[in-house]
């Protein structure tokens, strides 16, 4: 309605400048004159413009205002037929605005469907790597810029009948009358570019290409130029003619980013390369639109704008392709050593990675994530990239490059390793969580392989990776919940191996060095066995150390773990031990606390203790707690057992205070069943 108001002001302001000035009155008198802002709505109000421009030009002799009212009055025609091409930038009609060309906010609409809607079809995402290298590149080349045309108008082509062509026709035939009598007009471009749009609703490719050239050649200047050379662009593009479209996209792309069809023609135009297979010359333009984004502020992480999310999406995959064509990974490595880093450079790596992973190119997708790991260890995505590595490589089937991978991994993002000079742990939760799940199947995977018969010629291999990697994740992560369980697996590994006293030292640090576990008491347990199984092994001149060490870890586990059923026995060996080391003083408190905490244990042990007592108290010579000790051996004693004569005798002796006091030998039916657990 606008228009429609605008074109009678206009008509107005012309047929006022024909009255005589009398009629007109003066410019004071306008002072005192109430001004009227609403306007009336006007039925039929296109009809009545055009009736008064060609009333105007039919009845006012020629003047200044007349090329002014036949571009009007043309205007005026194709608007009735088709919407404005011009006015607020809107494309000839809604129905066309969804079906075809690139709509700016500041600028006229193209002549087909282009680059933009071609590459940012929000209403219907593609992923980026689920569509062939032949839709892809239809997808977003496809300009089709003549069959386009007829698709995106619904009115023209084949079927068009000649009165609903009349309002073009009659358009083209003033337009072509205003530049033939009025050829200095100053608005001859916008009447050439309405003319090249009039032929494009017909239908008519080729005048419409033939208005532009003039355009062109003429208004080299126009503000329209841009839009006329990237509408020239895709027709040359579509028609493969790579040379001309390359020339006419360059034009706006030389315009130093100043016209809104920058990054669409710089886009289009590395893919004019392409087709040439001028692949490092498109990686130029392709790496320029990047570069542009990046100058502009723009997020690639952003997710808001899913149009220009799409684009960049398709620029990074046709990047990967170019970079495919020139030799992969190693090619992108020397592009950029040539022309320097970019921030966004590890996603010109990944998609080329994901692209050859869509192609179960496996070791060339792991090698593009490799590539930029090598050249940027201390990069952010650095550790993810190594994590994807892993993950194409089992995806792919080779555990021998996963076993790999993920030593490296585990050795390059350690806790204690440099990157983490760069970053704070606490910062990235994925890492960690992936260090420490990878840690745990390195030393499960080498534990296995320890155990496998199969592999006995790698025994020790195994064993010492499956004990360096329980070790790295220990140092790494001693305050976690799966420390206690992976400090047991380390000590049954040992244990395993027979280093019984190693195996011993790592359970006592799984039972007491944790808060309590479901495991604290078993390992404490272990422990104790461990020692023993160690004094049967070592030399003679070793069993003394190794004794003392077995009775000191049976006391910290009785006084720890009293609950556990094997507390006594261990507790009532310890006591005999120390016995045999002639600890008298320890030997007596041992048994002592094992009747004071356990007086309902089995009778074996209790009379086991007592006799501890007696024999610690003589050589104390607290003969009365001797004797004591030895009633209560007695009282427990079975009857008809062979020691019943010799305990009466140290009881005599014990009495008369004097006598030799026999003491059965140590070993005789005191000591624990101290068997280890199978592993």
């Amino acid at each position: 309605m606008n228009r429609i108001r605008f074109s009678i002001y206009v008509l107005s302001l012309i047929l006022a400048a024909c009255q005589p000035v009398s009629d007109r009155g003066t410019i004071a008198e306008l002072r005192h004159v109430q001004m009227e802002v609403n306007e009336p709505l006007i039925e039929n109000g296109l009809d009545k413009a055009m009736l008064s421009y060609k009333g105007f030009l039919e009845n006012s002799p020629e003047s200044d205002l007349t090329p002014e009212a036949i571009r009007r009055l043309a205007d005026l025609k194709i608007e009735k037929e088709y919407g404005s091409f011009i006015e607020g930038g809107s494309s000839v009609s809604e129905a066309k605005e969804e079906k075809a060309s690139i709509s700016d906010k500041n600028n006229p609409p193209v002549m087909a469907e282009t680059a933009e809607t071609q590459v940012s079809k929000a209403s219907a995402p593609i992923k980026v790597h689920q569509e062939s290298k032949a839709d892809f590149e239809k997808r977003t080349t496809n300009g089709q810029w003549a069959d386009m045309v007829v698709e995106a108008n619904p009115i023209a082509g084949e079927g068009l009948n000649d009165l609903e062509r009349k309002g073009a026709r009659e358009a083209i035939t003033l337009y072509r009358k205003l530049l033939n009598e009025y050829p200095f007009y100053g608005r001859n471009d916008q009447v050439l570019y309405q003319m090249s749009r009039a032929y494009e609703e017909l239908g008519q490719t080729d005048e419409a290409m033939a208005v532009m050239e003039q355009l062109v050649y003429d208004f080299p200047g126009s503000s329209y130029i841009a839009e006329v050379q990237f509408r020239r662009a895709e027709y040359f593009f579509s028609h493969r003619q790579y040379l001309d479209a390359e020339n006419a996209y360059s034009s706006i792309v030389d315009t130093a980013a100043t016209s809104s069809y920058y990054e669409l023609a710089l886009y289009k135009l590395g893919w004019t390369f392409y087709k040439q297979e001028l692949y490092e010359d498109a990686l130029h333009r392709f790496i320029a639109l990047l570069d542009y984004k990046v100058s502009v502020g723009y997020d690639f992480n952003q997710t808001e704008d899913e149009q220009e999310r799409k684009r960049t999406e398709d620029t990074f995959r046709v990047i990967s392709l170019s970079f495919s064509n020139l030799g992969g990974s190693d090619s992108v490595a020397e592009y950029f050593s040539l022309h320097g880093k970019r921030s966004y450079e590890n996603s010109v790596y990944s998609n080329l990675g994901e692209f050859y992973f869509d192609k179960r190119r496996y070791a060339d997708a792991a090698s593009a994530y490799t590539a930029f790991v090598s050249r940027n260890p201390f990069h952010k995505v650095a550790p993810n990239f190594h994590m994807r590595v892993i993950e194409i490589q089992a995806k792919g089937g080779f555990p021998s490059l996963v076993l790999d991978a993920k030593k490296e991994f585990a050795t390059t993002y350690g806790l204690k390793s440099e990157y983490w000079q760069y970053f704070n742990p606490d910062d990235r939760p994925d890492v960690i969580s992936y260090l420490k799940t990878n840690l745990i199947d390195l030393a499960n995977h080498y534990h296995a392989c320890y155990q496998d018969p199969q592999q006995k010629e790698k025994k020790q291999a195994n064993f010492a990776e499956a004990l360096n990697w329980y070790r790295e994740f220990l140092a790494s992560f001693s305050t976690e919940t799966e420390a206690p369980n992976i400090h047991y697996q380390l000590a049954d590994l040992l244990l395993e191996n027979t280093s019984f006293g190693a195996a011993a030292e790592e359970f006592e640090k799984t039972a007491y060095d944790y808060p309590s576990h479901e495991k604290s008491s078993q390992a404490g347990y272990i422990a104790v066995s461990a020692y023993r199984e160690q004094l049967a092994v070592v030399s003679q001149e070793d069993k003394d150390s190794v004794r003392r060490e077995v009775v000191r870890s049976s006391l910290q586990f009785a006084d720890t773990f009293p609950e556990h059923e094997k507390a006594p026995i261990v507790l009532g060996a310890a006591a005999d031990d120390l016995y045999g080391m002639e600890e008298y003083e320890q030997s007596l408190s041992a048994a002592n606390k094992l009747l004071e905490t356990f007086p309902g244990t089995d009778t074996d042990v209790l009379r086991s203790a007592w006799l501890v007592i007696g024999h610690s108290s003589y050589e104390l010579l607290h003969y009365s707690e001797a004797e004591t000790a030895y009633l209560n051996v007695l009282a427990l004693l079975p009857a008809g057992d062979k020691m019943h004569e010799e305990l009466v005798n140290n009881l005599a002796a014990t009495i008369f205070c004097g006598s030799v006091v026999w003491r059965p030998p140590r070993q005789s039916g005191r000591q624990p069943n101290m068997t280890l657990p199978q592993p």
